[in-house]
């Protein structure tokens, strides 16, 4: 599973302006549903309903909100670079300003695991978050998230 099988450059949000994690969660929600073509609020809810069983503020600024939806058909993954830290309650306490939503059909089941490790995997880069944060450009954030660990380790 690779981040180019998640996210399309249309996917990239490079400047997020939202002032709380509900406001950065219905703006996703909205660009998820342009993307998927489902509905806004399904999106929403399925995102909140998994913030009330734990927080996806996973701490170092970085969030992955994920959520399975009945009619989603594969994988969707959208990532938003905010242009001011928000509170997202993470696990460190620290502000979010770099999230990476993740929507899976109902039945992906291990591959929604599989994604979320990869995500997450990407998102730990330390080399890479600072990249990220250091750009406003959506085809450079792009790049940045589907460049293969092999070029990044060059």
């Amino acid at each position: 599973m690779e981040i180019t099988d998640l996210i399309s450059p249309a996917a990239v949000i490079p400047n997020l302006r939202a002032t709380s994690k509900k406001q950065a969660l219905q703006d996703l929600a909205k660009k998820a549903a342009e993307i998927t073509g489902l509905h806004e609020r399904a999106i929403f809810d399925v995102l909140l309903e998994r913030e009330r069983l734990g927080t996806t503020g996973v701490g170092n600024g970085i969030a992955i909100p994920h959520g399975k939806l009945p009619a989603m058909e594969r994988l969707y993954g959208l990532f938003a670079r905010l242009e001011k830290p928000i509170a997202f309650e993470s696990i460190d306490e620290q502000p979010v300003d770099l999230i990476f939503l993740l929507l899976a059909p109902e039945s992906a089941g291990a591959d929604h695991l599989k994604a979320l490790a990869r995500v997450s995997r990407l998102l730990r880069d330390k080399g890479v978050c600072e990249k990220l944060r250091g750009t406003d450009n959506a085809d450079a954030l792009y790049a940045l998230l589907t460049e293969s660990p092999a070029s990044r380790a060059a």
